[in-house]
């Protein structure tokens, strides 16, 4: 696939999952990468991390096991994409390629549920937003408060800008499906095994260190995305979202989660970050933004910045598709 194939598959399937989400035919038909992807990983690590074997000895299977999510998951999109230049037209090709690209995308589906954690917190009071912000959200939410609701939401709303937004489109721009089946797999095994718990400290470090190589400069361009809607928007401040940012990213415990969030606490004039739990650990995190403690109504503001981002997101792709293209 040329430079310029790669860009219309991401920026198709930016459109289709913008418009419709991830195809729900195409869900009966043959599932979700994600839904495979967490198969595989999860079997992997049944057979491979055991508790018998020596810290050296997990992180070394760790590798390998990551090493075999991203050959099956690059292999499996060499082969598709290969299959559908050389059976269809290459106009068809691409937009077939371009739906299941969608499948990497989450603009929609984020919005949906993070939309839903601040309408349930609005109109059916805090029990309901607990609830619903459990559905995006890895900390504990039970004794989250209404400022603790909403931040949770605002956070998780701005990583998985970068996470599942502009990093994918990213890796879709540059390699077509393959690419943006590389970095489904990164983040998901990231997402299930990066973390720095007894059982994972070990075998999921491959991932954890994967993941926030790969995600370093969709994070920048994430923010850069959250800033330039700011400006656009009236009532956010990108002067704020600038400052915010390089003043408090490097605070964050992620070298990647900080730029987005820190961009979104200074639009908005809010506080972010703080203290949360996990699993009924305290962790103490660096605060972001110098504003009041967010509230319900942040969640609709914040929701209307990052649909303006993604809008650029979608644009950038577009610019550099015009750009080759005249080349």
């Amino acid at each position: 696939m040329t430079p310029l194939g790669n860009l219309a598959i991401a920026l198709g399937g930016l459109a289709i999952e913008a418009m419709a989400g991830y195809p729900a035919f195409l869900f009966r038909w043959i599932g979700h990468p994600v839904t495979w992807l967490g198969a595989l990983i999860a079997a992997l690590d049944r057979a491979l991390n055991r508790e018998t074997g020596s810290f050296e000895r997990r992180r070394l299977l760790g590798a390998v096991a990551l090493a075999a999510v991203l050959l099956a998951s690059v292999g499996v999109g060499v082969f598709v994409q290969g299959l559908a230049l050389l059976a269809l037209p290459h106009a068809l090709a691409v937009f077939v390629l371009a739906i299941l690209a969608s499948s990497c995308l989450a603009q929609r589906s984020l919005d949906d549920h993070v939309r839903a954690t601040g309408e349930a917190l609005r109109r059916s009071g805090l029990e309901a937003g607990r609830r619903a912000v459990a559905m995006i959200v890895g900390r504990d939410t039970a004794g989250l408060d209404e400022a603790g609701v909403a931040r949770a939401a605002i956070e998780s709303l701005a990583e998985n800008f970068s996470d599942g937004i502009v990093a994918p489109s990213l890796y879709l721009a540059l390699g077509g499906l393959p690419g943006g089946l590389f970095y489904k797999a990164v983040n998901t095994a990231d997402s299930m095994i990066g973390h720095r718990t007894p059982r994972y400290a070990a075998f999921g470090f491959a991932a954890a260190k994967l993941d926030d190589v790969v995600n370093w400069p969709a994070a920048r361009l994430a923010a850069l995305a959250i800033i330039l809607a700011a400006a656009l928007t009236p009532g956010a401040s990108a002067i704020q979202a600038w400052r915010i940012m390089w003043r408090d990213a490097r605070g964050h415990p992620s070298p990647n989660a900080g730029w987005p969030e820190a961009a979104m606490a200074g639009a908005l004039g809010i506080r972010l970050g703080g203290a949360r739990s996990y699993g009924g650990r305290l962790v103490e995190d660096a605060a972001m933004g110098d504003g009041a403690e967010a509230v319900a109504e942040d969640i609709a503001r914040a929701l209307r910045l990052y649909r303006l981002a993604c809008g650029l997101n979608a644009g950038f792709v577009l610019i550099a598709f015009w750009i080759i293209a005249r080349a």
